[in-house]
């Protein structure tokens, strides 16, 4: 059948399977000189006509040449050097970077970026729910698939890539905005009773640790918080802690990072039990780091996480998580904090020449 002009805009044609076709010119290749064709197709010819002027006027917001120039997996490695790099804290980089490589690039990396639609996205997201842990000896024992949290920080990260990839005319829309995400499930928090905590204070002593715990549970810092700590940040006379940094291990390195947020660094007030504490602390040990490691230098994030699951397990106590001292949730006479500060100070310590000493 002859071609038929749609308002002078592109032409449209009737196919040999019955359905109509409308053609139209997005642009010409830099370097062949050949003219770039897309096409739309409908049921009707008046469906296809509509759909080819949205077609056309959609495509003068697009750099159809760069556009072809990339595959999804291409693009996600554009936007970790030059976008997530420079945005993201350096402790999200390592993250990052195995989200691509494990996760999105084996699924859809070689999909055409400007090609890729919202249903191969969906797809991707269940299938790292029902079978994306990727094959490592310390994983066999856990679930196959990936947590909804995970999936959703996937999901961020793709999205984030797609929305620069939009404000760079390479594609109209992001493609994650129309995805159905996974609801995270919170885990319940658990908490130790004030009889578990005063065994564990009594073993975190026995180790070595107790002044890390108690001020951790007398300030809810964060973990690398807490590791980041120099007495340069502590005024011992008026009780003033500053939060200036935090400890993570990047790229395999325990280094000092920036906090996590602007509102993260921050001020904090102790009362007097905990100045004693650290005045203890401050005559244990050297350098500028209140917790230093072995070498002076700070403790890995990870060490004190293991070292939390010793305390617990020779205590005789169920396990918990580093961020579950941030809230303690006394179950016996205690009904808030300061109450149990006095209760576990009855309880392990008696006063001994104006300080504090350990009952036994």
């Amino acid at each position: 059948m002859a071609k038929r002009r749609a308002n002078g805009e592109g032409n449209i044609r009737k196919r040999k399977d019955g359905r109509w076709e409308g053609r139209y010119t997005a642009g010409r290749d830099p370097e062949s000189g050949k003219v770039i064709y897309k096409n739309v197709l409908g049921k009707t010819q008046a469906e296809v006509k509509e759909k080819l002027a949205r077609a056309i006027e959609d495509n003068k917001g697009l750099d159809i040449v760069k556009a072809g120039q990339y595959t999804v997996g291409q693009w996600m490695d554009v936007w970790f050097e030059n976008y997530a790099k420079i945005k993201v804290r350096p402790s999200s980089h390592k993250t990052y970077k195995g989200y691509i490589e494990n996760h999105i690039k084996p699924s859809i990396g070689k999909i055409s970026l400007s090609k890729l639609t919202t249903l191969e996205v969906q797809a991707l997201y269940r299938k790292l729910l029902t079978s994306g842990r990727v094959e490592r000896t310390e994983s066999k024992q856990q679930p196959k698939g990936l947590s909804a949290k995970t999936v959703r920080n996937i999901n961020q990260v793709i999205s984030s890539a797609m929305e620069l990839a939009k404000s760079q005319k390479l594609i109209l829309s992001n493609p994650t905005d129309g995805c159905a995400l996974p609801k995270v499930e919170h885990q319940e928090m658990k908490t130790l009773t004030a009889d578990q905590l005063a065994a564990f204070f009594r073993e975190a002593k026995n180790s070595g640790m107790f002044e890390m715990y108690y001020l951790e549970l007398a300030t809810g810092l964060r973990r690398g918080e807490l590791l980041g700590l120099k007495w340069g940040d502590i005024n011992l006379e008026t009780g003033a802690i500053q939060i200036k940094r935090q400890v993570a291990r990047i790229d395999g390195e325990v280094v000092e990072a920036p906090l996590k947020t602007k509102n993260s660094y921050r001020t904090l007030s102790i009362g007097a039990d905990a100045v004693e504490i650290l005045k203890e602390q401050r005559s244990k040990v050297a350098g500028e780091y209140v917790f230093p490691s072995s070498n002076g230098g700070p403790i890995s994030p990870d060490s004190v996480l293991h070292m939390l699951h010793r305390v617990l397990e020779r205590a005789g106590l169920p396990k918990i998580r580093f961020h579950d001292l941030r809230h303690p949730n006394v179950k016996a006479k205690t009904k808030s904090f300061s109450n149990f500060l006095q209760f576990f100070k009855d309880a392990l310590y008696v006063p001994i020449r104006g300080r504090f000493c350990i009952a036994q």
